[in-house]
């Protein structure tokens, strides 16, 4: 062993002996400081690697890292071990009692909008309907033609919609050609009566549907936006009368709002449906004894309905002579606005969990 190696040898056993003396983080801290830092005891040895004879140079270097190395171990290890003591004497400080209930967490729930679509879905389950879907990028022929309202019927005026630039469309899917001609137009659908239409071209009688989803229109404001929630419902057999349609609605009205709830119809018009009514519920917040809300009349409009429109069967292939049926749609937003006391549609969708922590 050279001269220099011996010294520095000795060095080291000094610099461990100094260390696990050490009894405090910033003792500590000085140590690393004065061995490794850049006019530290080991930085030193390095420098002085010029007055090492020319055949101990490279030995002499590599033991200087080695001992660089075990120091910095040595360095670390203890480091561990006054951040053990210290945390020891922390919780020694300030015992834990395990015995005291833990930090609450609140819990999460459905979105209103979601709750009140199972609630219709279980409702109509409970009535023998099942759940059809179809897509939101639509065709102008089965969210139009198909339900007897071609390019000039005034009633696309009322459903002003968002078109998709035919130059940027998908590719239809395999085996499903697109329609030609003026139908050939794609649409984000303002309402799911297209499930209607393609599932009546998909089936024969009898058919019992009902089509929950997203529908899009061009309104933003205080009762409407351009995105909202709608159900559409379809029954198509032999011998349906309107008598069927305001029993179903009495008992889905019912079973959303409650038993003692009322429904009437008034006439009106829908293009696909023929006859056609406004559909009217006593109003659940004053239960029909007339407040502000409701203009003090007891009733609030809630729903379109009707018979389906005897054209729109010849469309999809089915004979009115023996068959026939009644649909009707609703906005699901506007339910859950009247279930919890909402003034504001737009409140739903601004996802303010505040507003919704009161729900």
């Amino acid at each position: 062993m050279s001269d220099s190696e011996a010294t520095l040898s000795e060095k080291e056993t000094t610099w461990h002996r100094d260390i696990g003396s050490v009894q405090s983080l910033a003792e500590l801290n000085e140590l690393r400081v004065k061995y490794l830092g850049k006019k530290g005891i080991l930085s030193n040895e390095l420098r002085a690697i010029g007055s090492v004879a020319a055949d101990q140079r490279k030995a002499f270097g590599e033991q200087v890292n080695e001992a660089r190395k075990r120091l910095e171990e040595r360095l670390d290890g203890m480091l561990r071990l006054l951040q053990q003591k210290a945390l020891a004497a922390e919780l020694h400080r300030e015992p834990v009692d395990v015995t005291l209930p833990g930090l609450p967490r609140s819990r999460g729930h459905r979105h209103p909008v979601s709750q009140a679509m199972d609630d219709i879905i279980e409702i109509f389950a409970r009535l023998g309907f099942t759940v059809a879907d179809g897509p939101e990028l639509e065709w102008d022929l089965y969210n139009f033609e198909m339900l007897a309202i071609p390019p000039d019927h005034p009633a696309r005026d009322m459903q002003d919609t968002f078109y998709v630039d035919m130059s940027t469309a998908p590719p239809p899917p395999p085996g499903s050609p697109p329609p030609r001609g003026a139908q050939s137009s794609l649409l984000l659908r303002t309402h799911t009566s297209p499930v209607q239409a393609r599932t009546l071209l998909a089936q024969k009688p009898p058919v019992r549907i009902i089509a929950p989803g997203k529908v899009y229109r061009c309104d933003s404001d205080v009762t409407h936006t351009p995105m909202f929630h709608q159900v559409e419902c379809l029954h198509v057999e032999a011998g349906l009368s309107m008598a069927h349609l305001r029993g179903t609605l009495d008992a889905f009205v019912k079973g959303f709002f409650g038993a003692g709830t009322k429904t009437r119809l008034r006439p009106s018009y829908f293009p696909f449906t023929e006859p056609s009514a406004e559909v009217d519920i006593s109003h659940p917040a004053c239960e029909g004894k007339g407040c502000r809300l409701c203009k003090n009349t007891g009733w609030l409009e809630v729903l379109g309905a009707g018979m389906v429109n005897p054209d729109v069967l010849k469309m999809a292939g089915y004979d009115p002579e023996e068959v026939s049926g009644y649909a009707f749609g609703l906005g699901i937003d506007r339910l859950a606005l009247l279930r919890h006391g909402i003034d504001d549609l737009r409140a739903l969708f601004e996802n303010d969990v505040r507003f919704l922590q009161q729900l």
